[in-house]
């Protein structure tokens, strides 16, 4: 696995400076022998040496150096730099990126369908790792972003009422639930050099097919509920009744 190597190459300046005084002392050699055909030449090849190598880095951007197949390093300081003309230049953006995942349909711990979806909130740490260790990153992060939301859907209950002694279910858990997927992306990821910013579920509900059977359980599990409220309630009231009249008659 590529270890990401931080360079710092010499500035631009400098180099443009040097190049400017190689055609000054051209002119004056051209001006000396009259002769501009092989002044031409000579400004020619250093031009084709030098003008190449003129890197500019924007701040939150990288450059990824490779020479002959080789890894050179990489450049993260922003500014105007000049590098070895023959090595290849790959723009890496360090910036923080939004990935809004799709909604996807999977079966939750107890096999019923739900449609789920999450973003996630990510950005490049180790520039060699996601030049070299895969193939695409952009694609890499949003397929295993799907993987880890599918399985974290399938190790949870949507909700308690079918399984009441779940502790973490994906209704309830927000809190929970977000953290154990930021927590699995950022192992999935680390293998491309990614840091997981933040990752949160954005959509979560039952499948159309079984949406309208589940909100009659709901409103019938809470109308069961009100019921043993008032059953209790009133039990609570009877009892009290029977104390007072056992202390009036004691």
């Amino acid at each position: 696995m590529y270890q990401e190597k931080i360079i710092t190459p010499p500035a631009g300046i400098r180099m443009i400076a040097v190049f400017i005084a190689l055609i000054l002392f051209c002119g004056l050699l051209a001006m000396a022998a009259q002769s501009f055909v092989v002044v031409e030449v000579i400004l020619a090849i250093c031009g084709f040496l030098i003008l190449p190598g003129f890197i500019i880095n924007n701040p939150n951007e990288a450059k990824v150096l490779t020479l002959f197949g080789e890894y050179v390093g990489t450049v993260k300081t922003d500014g105007f730099f000049w590098v070895n003309p023959l090595t290849i230049k790959r723009k890496v953006s360090l910036k923080a990126r939004n990935l809004n995942g799709h909604q996807i349909k999977v079966n939750d711990k107890l096999g019923n369908p739900i449609e789920i979806a999450a973003v996630v909130v990510w950005q490049i740490k180790e520039t060699a790792k996601a030049t070299f260790a895969v193939e695409d990153y952009l694609q890499y992060v949003t397929i295993q972003s799907e993987a880890a939301v599918r399985h974290l859907a399938n190790i949870f209950p949507y909700d308690n009422f079918e399984d009441e002694e779940a502790t973490i279910t994906l209704k309830d858990g927000a809190e929970k639930v977000s953290s154990l997927l930021e927590a699995e992306l950022s192992e999935r990821l680390s293998r491309a050099g990614i840091e997981v910013v933040e990752a949160r579920i954005s959509h979560l509900a039952y499948a159309q097919e079984i949406a309208s059977a589940m909100l009659q359980r709901q409103q019938a599990t809470a109308v069961i509920a009100a019921r043993k409220l008032i059953v209790e309630g009133a039990v609570g009231m009877v009892e009290m009744a029977l104390d007072r009249l056992s202390e009036k008659i004691s």
